[in-house]
């Protein structure tokens, strides 16, 4: 499942910034390859670092050094001022911590990824409405989860909201009275689904709306076929907490192994 996990995620985020529309792609100076069974897509002008990233790697094809060359060099290529390298630490050629310092890579803070069965997925409670985003609640959901994220609406919002309506997506939203509160993406890709967008406004948090857009979620995916549910969160420290990562666990995925971010800066 780990595997299926790496190649959803790819696989997402390469839907995200590649297919969002014109002129927001070019504004955002939105870049894309395939590599040694990878992708490695590249954002210029996004100002708060966290789309220019490279996974997927080592799955279909060994990642080996030239493979990192050429993604590295695919980020010089396009002037991108920093990026993230995303591979499963068991999928790193040997000795890949020198090989990373002479390439100016440095270690992160590590991720989780987490997976199970979408039928056995339990549903939290919730006293919000749940239910998927239509067109006419786009972009209202895209600026509340780019909202919590501290990430800057416009561009970036149309790269969100148009992946309603978006085949192999399930957005969802948790809804006070006809406001929208919280939000969530599900990307289907294959038999495995992929969660992903998960984010509650602090005036609304501690009221199952993620409990809930898992639950709903993961319907979704059975629905459409799915036999893994898959999902990536921060790592807390050992006296730390991560809500999101409580939500997962409650809701019946596991922890698949954690996995490195290495940062590259021009």
């Amino acid at each position: 499942m780990r595997f299926e996990a790496e190649l959803a995620e790819a696989a997402f985020m390469w839907d995200y910034e590649t297919r969002m529309p014109d002129p927001a792609r070019e504004r955002l100076g939105v870049a894309g390859a395939r590599i040694g069974g990878g992708v490695a897509l590249a954002m210029v002008n996004d100002l708060t670092s966290y789309w220019s990233k490279a996974l997927g790697f080592g799955v279909a094809e060994p990642f080996t050094p030239a493979v990192l060359d050429e993604v590295l060099g695919f980020y010089r290529e396009h002037g991108v001022r920093q990026a993230v390298l995303q591979v499963v630490p068991e999928l790193l050629p040997d000795g890949f911590a020198e090989l990373a310092a002479t390439r100016g890579l440095e270690r992160g803070n590590p991720w989780i990824k987490l997976g199970g069965d979408p039928a056995a997925v339990t549903a939290g409670h919730s006293g919000l409405k749940i239910a998927p985003v239509g067109e006419q609640q786009a972009e209202q959901w895209a600026n509340v989860v780019l909202e919590t994220f501290g990430m800057p609406a416009g561009d970036l919002t149309t790269m969100l909201a148009s992946t309603v309506g978006r085949e192999g997506w399930r957005p969802f939203a948790a809804w006070d009275g006809d406001r929208v509160v919280a939000g969530a993406n599900l990307y289907i890709n294959g038999e495995t689904a992929a969660l992903n967008a998960a984010a509650t406004l602090p005036t609304h948090r501690g009221q199952g709306a993620q409990s809930g857009l898992i639950a709903a979620r993961a319907a979704a995916a059975v629905e459409a076929g799915c036999r893994r549910i898959v999902a990536e969160t921060w790592k807390p420290a050992a006296d730390g907490h991560n809500p999101s990562l409580e939500n997962l666990r409650r809701a019946g995925l596991e922890p698949l192994y954690e996995r490195d971010n290495w940062v590259w800066k021009a």
